[in-house]
């Protein structure tokens, strides 16, 4: 009973059964099944690398299939024509895609959808191109032939075996490298790059760094795949860096599933193998390919691997296990000079040709509430955009303790202790509450997955949300505020700014929260609110600002400034304040 229960666990049932097929196949197959099976070894390689950046990271590349060529080429180049042997043609042909990759991505990682798609595919174009025309070096159209083995002096099935064997020993490698790049809590920050930029970088992630991860070691694990296909074909060419090889990658990672690992195994087996199960079809076997594809997506969108996973837990479901026991969350207050721990001189920001934010200056001290109001329109969303670092200013500053933020990407605000909840939450909806929260840890080094939950755990409960396991996505929309919350209080903050975080709250939510931001604010944290919500906002803020046309045109205690002039006419549009406001 305990090996059945260890067995069901996860996915190990299937790898087993995996491995046992490999090995039997192996076994008692011919020179052409092990050459199909190194083949799919090879391809698998190129797959685990795409899920990375495509899969994980959240980015279309679109030249996975030139890396793959890439290290192929390496392999044939260097072990055809210079007679270098195997580890040294096999460490160049990891190295060199892996470089490349890292040269391309400091401009191409930048760009945003399809650009970087179109920047990729520009790359795989040009490396086609220059196999096919750099004779001296490539062959040229014809290629390079006389590709050695990986053992010199073994032929026939021996040679086989050997390759075989080294194949899938560096597939296993890959697959506990990608385990390690993307379980945990670093699996948790790829996933809400992924799903919700925006809060990634308010929670202190540095997208950029772990796209370029993904991007760099992708290329690496394809350019090891085309020098092992390579070795099995014993020739390169240029259809080893067509742009079908990159269709197949692509194909492959839909049909398997685009972040399971096992479907990296899965679709590059079912490509390599159908057209051998599809001979009938003689030539249409594309359109099996096409309709596996095609089904895949509709029935399956997140691949075969994913739709196994879901019907395991169907028919053998697991208690689910229960969540750490809670931990205080990082210390919530940095240790910062006396005055503003948040400050802006002069802020200015243009959209085309509308101000939308007009040279203004604010401050925010540690244990203050300062509400932010102003009628639609008036600048406030992109102020609090300009203060966290979602936005950069035409002209003017931005200081966080004495330090001058000006220009610097979010996820360094967050960093440095400026934490900003959105006017929609924004959270992974395919993660629990917990997770969310924990994604926010990534940059707690020295501290454990284990850890770093606890400590969400902790922060959740810092928040009143008693809410664990439930996906983020089914959450109301107070409890949603709440998370995000807690995911700042994740990141350490000094200054929080809420761009309206009591719109859709019942009377009871709205003064649950208020209690909490009291709270914060009398341990120290500075907090900016931006409300239309004046009874949830009057009874909060020690000091009220209030902006029109990008401009601030009144700002103090709240008496005051809802008996301004100005103030009145920009929000309330008449003289006197309303009797709900006095």
């Amino acid at each position: 009973m305990a090996a059945w229960t260890w067995l069901r666990h996860g996915l190990r049932l299937p790898w087993l059964i995996g491995a046992a097929f490999l090995i039997l196949h192996a076994a008692t197959g011919d020179l052409y099944d092990l050459r199909l099976l190194t083949v799919t070894g090879s391809y698998a390689l190129m797959v685990l690398g795409y899920q990375l950046v495509f899969g994980h990271a959240g980015a279309l590349s679109l030249a996975q299939g030139a890396f793959f060529g890439l290290g192929a080429y390496a392999t044939g180049i260097f072990g055809a024509t210079l007679g270098w042997p195997f580890p040294a043609t096999f460490a160049a042909a990891v190295a060199l895609p892996a470089l490349t990759a890292a040269l391309v991505a400091l401009p191409a990682l930048r760009l945003q959808s399809h650009y970087f798609a179109l920047a990729t595919l520009g790359l795989a174009q040009l490396a086609l191109i220059l196999a096919v025309n750099w004779e001296g070096l490539t062959g040229g159209a014809n290629g390079l032939a006389g590709v050695p083995a990986v053992l010199p002096g073994l032929a026939g099935r021996e040679s086989a075996l050997v390759l075989l064997a080294a194949v899938w020993m560096a597939v296993a490698v890959a697959v506990l490298i990608c385990r390690a790049m993307t379980g945990g809590v670093r699996g948790m920050a790829y996933r809400l790059v992924r799903e919700a930029p925006e809060a990634a970088a308010a929670a202190g992630i540095d997208a950029g760094a772990l796209r370029l991860w993904a991007f760099v070691v992708g290329a690496g694990l394809a350019g090891a795949g085309g020098a092992f296909q390579a070795h099995a074909l014993r020739v390169v060419s240029p259809e080893s860096i067509g742009f079908s090889v990159m269709v197949s990658c692509l194909m492959m990672a839909v049909i398997g599933g685009r972040t399971r690992i096992a479907g990296a195994i899965l679709g590059a087996l079912l490509l390599v193998h159908l057209p051998e199960w599809a001979r009938a079809l003689q030539g249409h076997y594309l359109l099996v390919f096409g309709a596996l594809t095609l089904v895949t997506i509709i029935f399956a969108p997140d691949g075969l691997a994913g739709a196994g996973e879901r019907l395991r837990a169907r028919l053998l479901p697991e208690r689910p296990l229960p969540p750490p026991p809670a931990a205080p969350p990082p210390s919530q207050r940095r240790p910062v000079a006396d005055g503003a721990v948040l400050e802006a001189h002069g802020l200015t920001k243009n959209y085309g040709g509308v101000r939308a934010v007009d040279g203004v200056d604010i401050a925010l001290r540690p244990g203050e509430i300062v509400g932010l109001i102003g009628a639609n329109g008036s600048g406030k969303s992109t102020l609090a955009n300009l203060l966290t670092g979602h936005a950069q200013p035409d002209r003017g500053q931005v200081w966080t303790a004495g330090t001058e933020m000006t220009g610097r990407p979010a996820y360094r605000f967050a960093v440095t202790g400026i934490a900003r909840g959105f006017q929609t939450p924004l959270l992974s909806g395919g993660l629990s509450a917990l997770d969310n929260v924990a994604a926010a840890g990534t940059g707690q080094r020295g501290r454990s997955a284990a850890v770093i939950r606890a400590m969400a755990g902790g922060a959740l409960d810092l928040v009143g949300e008693p809410a664990r396991t439930e996906l983020a996505g089914t959450l109301p929309p107070a409890a949603r505020r709440r998370v995000e919350i807690a995911r700042a209080l994740m990141t350490a903050p000094a200054a929080l700014v809420l761009d309206e975080p009591a719109a859709g709250m019942a009377p009871e939510e709205q003064e649950a929260l208020a209690a909490l931001l009291r709270r914060l604010a009398e341990e120290g944290l500075a907090l900016l609110v931006i409300e239309h919500r004046m009874d949830f906002l009057l009874p909060l803020a020690a000091r009220l600002v209030c902006m029109d046309a990008g401009r601030i045109v009144a700002e103090g205690p709240p008496e005051t400034v809802l008996r301004d002039a100005a103030a009145l006419a920009a929000y309330l549009g008449g003289t006197r304040m309303p009797e709900a406001h006095r």
